[in-house]
């Protein structure tokens, strides 16, 4: 049957131009799916979830990432969402969660509910900040445990970096004891401009682990700006990181995020994702 909504038209047109650009780059027969974590529209996210799903969609994302307050949210509000991300054609291919959410008494929602949105991985948004490297060897072994109750369930775990995994400890980077003390199959969820703030190479440690880094957090920074700076107008050297995320890493998809800027928290992820498309070299 032909498509005759246009809207449906131009959303598929605007993915398709999102996904062959990448696939083209970097010489990649996979298709490279571009979400949005929706921490970036948190705000209205919050008033609207329905209707913010469907302006994310509307923009070109392929994916969106929920954050933590999704396990908050009711098993009918979980369904309805699904229902409404299968009507505007977006997935979610990850989600973000507290540590209490890898624990037994707990893991179970979260599995139902990533489940019913399609999530294949449950990634820890942050463990907090111990101060020894056995604090963090004990953070590892906690992942460790959820991996392996995801696992079960046919599901993976993972861990988003911010700047205390890359903030020496000991002599030792945080994030170097995740690594060593989690699973091959755990992934190590890139949040590229966290790395960069805190004067370490991204291209570097993509390099150091490879098949590991699924999914990344294209977040630039800036000395002058900081996080509220778009994506692409940063220090981060996009061209090498994403053909590294790619080849070595493993990357699945990428994820778009913004803690804030100039403007709306939508027209924000308007201008990353167009400013992605143009300046991501080909």
């Amino acid at each position: 049957m032909q498509n005759t909504n246009p809207q449906m038209t131009r959303r598929r047109l605007l993915q398709a131009s999102t996904i062959v650009p990448l696939a083209g780059a970097f010489g990649q027969a996979k298709k490279i799916p571009i979400g949005l974590e929706m921490f970036s529209v948190r705000k209205a996210l919050a008033e609207d979830r329905l209707g913010t799903v469907r302006k994310v969609a509307a923009l070109g994302y392929e994916d969106v990432e929920f954050f933590a307050p999704y396990y908050s949210w009711s098993m009918d509000e979980i369904k309805e969402l699904r229902k409404v991300m299968d009507d505007v054609g977006i997935k979610c291919l990850s989600t973000h969660n507290n540590l209490t959410n890898y624990k037994a008494e707990n893991i179970r929602k979260a599995i139902d509910y990533n489940k019913i949105l399609g999530s294949g991985i449950l990634v820890i948004a942050s463990a907090g900040q111990p101060k020894t490297l056995d604090g963090w060897k004990t953070v590892a072994d906690s992942l460790t445990q959820g991996h392996d109750r995801l696992k079960a369930a046919g599901l993976r775990g993972g861990y988003h970096n911010h700047q205390a995994e890359f903030t020496p400890i000991e002599g030792k980077r945080p994030i170097e004891v995740i690594a060593a003390d989690t699973p091959k199959d755990f992934v190590l969820q890139f949040d590229v401009g966290t790395c960069v703030e805190m004067g370490s190479d991204p291209v570097a440690w993509i390099n150091a682990n490879p098949g590991r880094i699924r999914s990344m957090h294209l977040k630039d920074w800036s000395k002058e700006k900081g996080y509220r700076v778009l994506y692409g107008e940063g220090s981060v050297p996009w061209k090498e990181v994403i053909a590294a995320g790619i080849k070595t890493g493993g990357a699945e998809f990428l994820l778009i995020e913004q803690e804030g800027s100039d403007y709306s928290e939508l027209e924000t992820a308007q201008r990353c994702l167009a400013a992605f498309k143009k300046k991501t070299p080909v």
